[in-house]
């Protein structure tokens, strides 16, 4: 009895060691063929173990992950409309635009812009939390309204894509803009929630009809926008847009960047040339898997550099996908990605959070 029942030990041993095999190998093929988190416009902040993904949606849509990679739908920041929304674009469709997060003084600042898709009928917002955990019963976003607005046949430029950044003596800066008269720079006021008086703005970067170079796409003069501006050590790094969004096969977003010793400029590109007059070095573009890659921020997580940015997979219809890309730097002290990132990164998108 004793040696049969070791014969049935071992054989169940095996059977359950095969049945964890497949279930192993289950879960494996389920994460690969998990659905990718699909946005536009993405930016990030880390609070605590947990950092937060925030893109153009209604509402601005928003996600938690433990690892860069697994992404929990978190739902919308705002339940309704910004209150002033409809008063500064009246065509606005609760699709809030181009989130940009930033901490200051124990509180989390969330810029973010609402427009008419080909206008600048557009303004820029901005709402204040003291967490993005929205668990926590501290979590309530307290919204500033507007601070500032692109008016037709009055600004030559367009209120939208903002992005904050701090100088030396720690004054917070807003870039911003989209295809018009190009990429702007205006300083804020200490509270981080207006245009400081007296104003102050610079010009940073625009397209203009100079001949393109080997590679290059053919520039056009308004196809610029989403600025992003990237501090490493005493230099500063704009990162644009370039080309069309949102066009499916025909979209021709790639990244471009310049180099500045002051945060107002000049940006120059490898060969001096000024981003204001048309310069600007690309960085990433597409290929046979990705296109319409853009609209991208950069941080620095756990003493490692990223690009965060949306690419639209040619095999997927097109479809918008995130991409968070390790970011070198080359002995001149340029950033670099490697394409190849393109294809590693893949993201998981969890169920949706119960609350």
């Amino acid at each position: 009895m004793t040696g049969r029942l070791t014969i049935l030990e071992k054989t169940m041993h095996t059977l359950t060691r095969g049945m964890a095999a497949i279930l192993s190998t289950l879960a494996i093929m389920a994460a690969a063929h998990a659905a990718q988190v699909s946005v536009h416009d993405p930016v990030m902040a880390k609070e605590g173990d947990t950092y937060y993904l925030y893109s153009t949606g209604p509402g601005i849509t928003f996600y938690s992950s433990k690892n860069m990679i697994d992404w929990q739908p978190e739902g919308r920041v705002f339940a309704g409309q910004p209150t002033w929304a409809k008063t500064a674009a009246p065509s606005f469709d609760d699709h809030i635009w181009a989130p940009d997060v930033q901490f200051h003084d124990g509180k989390y600042y969330l810029y973010y812009s609402v427009s008419g898709f080909g206008k600048n009928t557009s303004g820029i917002g901005v709402t204040v939390n003291t967490t993005l955990n929205p668990r926590s019963p501290d979590y309530r976003w307290v919204d500033q309204g507007m601070l500032l607005q692109s008016v037709p046949e009055r600004d030559e430029w367009n209120a939208i894509d903002s992005n904050i950044i701090t100088d030396a003596k720690g004054t917070p800066w807003m870039s911003f803009g989209s295809f018009w008269n190009g990429i702007k720079l205006v300083k804020l006021n200490k509270d981080w929630t207006r245009i400081a008086e007296p104003q102050e703005w610079h010009s940073l970067a625009r397209r203009v009809p100079l001949p393109p170079r080997a590679g290059e796409f053919k520039p056009a003069p308004e196809e610029i926008e989403a600025p992003f501006i990237f501090q490493r050590g005493n230099d500063y790094f704009l990162f644009v847009s370039w080309g069309l969004c949102c066009q499916k096969e025909k979209s021709t977003y790639h990244l471009a960047v310049g180099r500045s010793k002051s945060v107002t400029g000049p940006y120059l590109d490898k060969d001096g040339r000024d981003m204001a007059q048309g310069g600007g070095t690309v960085l990433l573009k597409g290929d046979k898997d990705w296109q319409g890659l853009g609209h991208n921020s950069a941080y620095t997580f756990d003493g490692k550099d990223y690009l965060v940015l949306h690419a639209y997979e040619t095999a997927d219809n097109y479809l918008q996908k995130l991409k968070i890309l390790p970011m070198t730097w080359d002995k001149d002290g340029w950033p670099q990605v490697d394409a190849r990132d393109l294809n590693r990164y893949q993201s998981r998108q969890l169920p949706a959070a119960k609350r």
